[in-house]
């Protein structure tokens, strides 16, 4: 097994990814949000490494998202730890795309939330 990389590693890798979505960090702020796919998040946190804005964490699921989730899906949050990415920063999106590639379970997408 390789080196762990570095969140600047991360983030160079992400940035050159040939399927990176959004604007590239050009859209104002708002415009676009990242949506979580919760059955997918396995609470690695490249996303928060990547993300120039802030706008991810890695913490513990809410309860009650957690028993409203499928049973297959409440499975394997609890089988890491009950963690997942929450954005609690969403409105300062930049639509770079960071995030998206840069997950490894290929978790995170982005939503056009105006035009």
């Amino acid at each position: 097994m390789g080196r762990k990389l570095t969140k600047a590693e991360k983030a160079r890798r992400a940035a050159a990814h040939p399927d990176r979505p959004g604007e590239e960090c050009e859209a104002p702020p708002g415009d676009w949000s990242p949506e979580v796919n919760r059955g997918r998040c396995e609470a690695k946190g490249d996303c928060v490494a990547v993300c120039p804005y802030d706008v991810f964490e890695v913490r513990r699921i809410d309860e009650g998202e957690y028993r409203a989730l499928p049973f297959l899906t409440r499975m394997k949050v609890w089988v890491h730890g009950k963690r997942t990415a929450y954005t609690p920063n969403a409105g300062a999106c930049r639509a770079c795309g960071l995030c998206a590639v840069a997950c490894p379970e290929h978790a995170i997408r982005l939503v056009r939330m105006r035009a």
